[in-house]
């Protein structure tokens, strides 16, 4: 899981006002964050076949909120995109 700090940071560094906690960028940012984690953990654990499910439910949530991003609002799907490092 995310440490709360760390949460805070990455919704301050995405929100697109004051009060965002919800936007499709800071969903983005946040899925992001708990991929890397459960890729990393799945180097060490290669067997944990329930974790690897969570991590393809999160990819493909991440993936369907990136389209819609990309349709909603394209130049946030950029800046998004080369600050999270994405295709």
């Amino acid at each position: 899981m995310i440490e709360k700090t760390k949460k805070k940071k990455i919704i301050d560094k995405f929100k697109e006002h004051v009060e965002d906690t919800g936007s499709a960028t800071v969903q983005i940012a946040l899925l992001s964050e708990r991929i890397s984690y459960l890729t990393d953990h799945l180097k060490q654990h290669k067997k944990d076949f329930h974790s690897r499910r969570g991590l393809l439910i999160l990819v493909g949530r991440r993936r369907r909120l990136i389209s819609y991003l990309k349709i909603k609002d394209p130049q946030g799907y950029g800046e998004v995109a080369k600050e999270l490092h994405l295709k």
